[in-house]
């Protein structure tokens, strides 16, 4: 095979630096099944890779993109072909091994996943990580008893893109979503993404008491920190507040009294190191039960692997609405 190009992250002297190589397959990961690439997504660990403002890259240097959606072209497993439509999301790319931005990926069987039925490889990365990782959370939730006749969920981060497509999932399994930006103008795009409310973050009373007032049925955390602290002191008798991010600060300060006293579920989604079979399972759901309602309003434009670099700051600087594709 030819060389291709790739966006690859390697060591500088003040800290990574990006650059488009043209590499071969051998310069690339092992894994079973080879991929040509054709969709891939912007996420905001791409963002710390690629910028270096988060040690995400375990080794360098590496291919970037956490996301990847194709065909496959190579496969030394069986229920692997040659012409599969597949998608990955995380599983170690674009941190431990060879990312998505790239013409072609070689990838680990165990985390390619068939392409759901009724959805295109550019749907697919609509959603990608992000969009996985929302859904992984909702069927954590329902999994643990979440209902929408228990009350409001909370979605914070709300305008991202797992907070986008969390309000999205949400509304259309029917529950009361209450969305939690810091993004005045974004108030109409999360209304018509289902958000019954929208709250400004700025404008929250927290407040600092070991249990308050008993508001949300379910929260989606994408933040971390005090927000994160908040819902679980605020969360009603034994409802579930997701922990997916850490946007705002990777601590936690609470007590075990919304646990003992309110049996609140504080569930960890890890959208990484999701077991093959789970994997199938949320992207099942996605195509049926779960299946989103408004990817076109969430993707906010498509740009070519060339511009990558250029764009990624926007996400450390939480300026993005919604999900940015990458056409490989």
């Amino acid at each position: 095979m030819e060389k291709f190009t790739a966006l690859r992250v390697h060591a500088a002297e003040q800290g990574v630096a990006a650059s488009l190589d043209e590499i071969g397959l051998d310069d690339l990961s092992d894994g079973e099944v080879v991929i040509r690439c054709a969709w891939s997504g912007i996420n905001y660990k791409d963002a710390l890779a690629i910028t270096g403002a988060g040690k995400i890259m375990r080794s360098l240097p590496l291919v970037a993109g956490i996301d990847v959606a194709g065909t496959v072209v190579e496969s030394t497993v069986a229920d692997c072909k040659a012409g599969d439509e597949v998608v990955v999301t995380s599983a170690g790319l674009g941190e431990t091994r060879d990312g998505g931005f790239a013409a072609y990926a070689r990838l680990p069987a165990a985390s390619v996943i068939p392409l759901p039925a009724g959805f295109s490889m550019r749907e697919a990365m609509a959603l990608g990580t992000a969009g996985f990782t929302a859904a992984l959370a909702v069927h954590r939730m329902e999994q643990n008893g979440q209902q929408p006749g228990n009350g409001p969920v909370a979605v914070n981060g709300a305008t991202g893109g797992v907070g986008s497509v969390a309000v999205d999932l949400l509304a259309g399994r029917g529950y009361e979503v209450h969305a939690i930006s810091h993004k005045a103008a974004a108030a109409e795009y999360l209304r018509d993404l289902g958000a019954a409310e929208v709250i400004a973050a700025a404008e929250l009373e927290m407040g600092s008491r070991p249990l308050e007032k008993a508001v949300w049925a379910g929260a989606v955390d994408n933040l971390g920190g005090d927000m994160l602290s908040w819902f679980t002191r605020s969360t009603r008798y034994s409802g579930n507040v997701a922990s997916i991010g850490l946007a705002a600060s990777h601590k936690l300060e609470t007590t075990v009294m919304p646990f003992i006293l309110r049996g609140v579920n504080l569930l960890g989604i890890n959208a990484v190191d999701t077991p093959r079979g789970l994997r199938q399972e949320v992207w099942q759901r996605l195509g049926s039960d779960l299946r989103p309602r408004h990817l076109e309003r969430i993707v906010n434009g498509e740009i070519e692997l060339d511009a990558v670099s250029g764009r990624v700051q926007d996400w450390i600087d939480g300026q993005v609405t919604g999900r940015t594709l990458v056409r490989l």
